[in-house]
């Protein structure tokens, strides 16, 4: 059952220890299987690769398997429905024409004496795309990656993505794929398959960045080749957090918990309200909507560990707490969410008011839904084009320019003992004397 605290001093700890539940004794010993996973890929390739695919996936394949061919990328619209394919084209043109909005532009400025600065941007020449898979499928996960990689200019992108039964991808994954521009897709997941775009094997290409959210073996994978290979965040396992007052709906706020919970037995789903009474109807919706949810266990484990309803003084305590948790997904459900906004400092995404769920953001409003999650929203941001993207500074001084600012380098380089950089300056001046 979805607990009930009411005593502000227990807020904090129990917040603390669902933020902290990628940290746990039971997590620490998932990180020294992922390092022998990746440890193996490295020395071995493709072998170990599949080694492990076999092992953990119970999939048995071969080298000239891993890629998906092009005949299986066709027959896939084949087997969509045309309602799914036109919500997989309504979703695609939405979250590009979000993505469009934040592409950062080159700038270069001309200053006195000839002094030109600037900032150039360019795309990574590789991007590695994590899409989860096996028992379910995620084409939105598919758009909400490829979608700002494409849109970054990114040269080559490639994805994995773990097999169903009989060798198979979903088709509804790789129409998405298709519609994104993604053509090279590798059947493969969890750790193995972080360590082959880290390291690259003979079949599967190594990458720059890698994104996309997994379970915890493919969050400890990319946290453990972070500096091999930049990556997006490290996302997952999943969570909300919902701030309602008494005008929020007890049935809509259940099924958005649940929206979470149900994702993984790892995934938090948190409620902070002012409102007793609706504190007490939410504990009872989500318990009807357990009765016949077709993925209970799961969701019922992740209710029982990292489900909470806390019952706040007020919506800026809530809002305290909530900054203090940095939820991936923030829920206002409260009469002025505009006005809760203001004290909101750390959140992924933040979905406002009662007609607002996150379904919207998981799917097709645009703003990307691989989120940074356990606290990172903190320092971290949601995936985006800059994922894709680095800058370069762009600097030049003419002759009257290096004059002018020479005592102030000699000056500088001379306290932190450094000789030649003094010298690269005194010199040039020296040959214009």
């Amino acid at each position: 059952m979805l607990r009930i605290i009411t005593q502000q001093a227990d807020v904090v700890s129990e917040l603390q220890r669902i933020c902290n539940r990628t940290h746990d004794e039971h997590v620490l010993h998932k990180e020294a299987t992922v390092r022998e996973v990746l440890q193996a890929v490295k020395r071995q390739g493709d072998k170990a690769v599949l080694h492990y695919t076999a092992e953990f996936d119970n999939q048995t394949l071969k080298p000239e398997e891993l890629l998906v061919t092009g005949s299986e990328m066709d027959a896939a619209y084949q087997q969509v429905s045309r309602e799914l394919l036109q919500a997989i084209q309504l979703a695609s043109r939405q979250i590009e024409a979000f993505h469009r909005q934040r592409v950062p532009k080159s700038w270069v400025q001309f200053g006195d004496d000839d002094v030109v600065l600037g900032k150039r941007y360019t795309p990574v020449d590789r991007a590695g795309l994590y899409v989860p898979g096996g028992r379910a499928a995620y084409p939105s996960t598919v758009l909400m990656n490829a979608i700002p990689a494409k849109v970054a200019g990114v040269p080559r992108v490639v994805m994995v993505t773990p097999q169903g039964n009989r060798k198979a991808i979903n088709p509804a994954v790789l129409v998405a794929a298709q519609e994104a521009g993604i053509g090279e897709i590798y059947r493969v997941g969890g750790a193995q398959a972080i360590a082959a775009l880290a390291y690259g094997t003979d079949t599967i290409p190594k990458v720059n960045v890698i994104t996309g959210p997994g379970n915890i073996y493919v969050t400890l994978a990319k946290k453990l080749v972070y500096g091999t290979v930049g990556i997006d965040s490290l996302a997952g396992p999943s969570e909300v957090l919902i701030i309602a007052d008494e005008t929020a709906n007890p049935v809509n706020v259940a099924v958005d918990l649940l929206a979470q919970a149900e994702h993984d037995p790892m995934a938090a789903a948190i409620l902070l309200t002012t409102d007793t009474a609706l504190a007490k109807n939410v504990q009872v919706a989500v318990e009807r909507q357990l009765v016949d949810h077709p993925r209970r266990i799961d969701t019922e484990k992740a209710i029982a560990h990292y489900g909470l309803i806390v019952v706040v003084e007020s919506l800026s305590a809530a809002a305290a707490f909530s900054n203090e948790f940095a939820p991936e997904h923030l829920e206002l459900q409260v009469q002025d969410p505009w006005g809760l906004l203001a004290d909101i400092r750390h959140a992924g995404a933040i979905f406002l008011g009662n007609s607002t769920p996150e379904a919207l953001g998981d799917y097709l409003a645009g703003p990307n839904h691989i989120l940074p999650t356990s606290g990172a929203a903190r320092y971290a941001s949601p995936l985006g084009v800059e994922t894709f993207l680095k800058h370069s500074s762009i600097i030049q001084y003419s002759q009257t320019a290096l004059e002018k600012v020479a005592g102030a380098i000699d000056a500088l380089a001379t306290i932190e003992g450094l000789p030649s950089h003094r010298d690269s300056v005194r010199r040039r001046i020296q040959q214009q004397e």
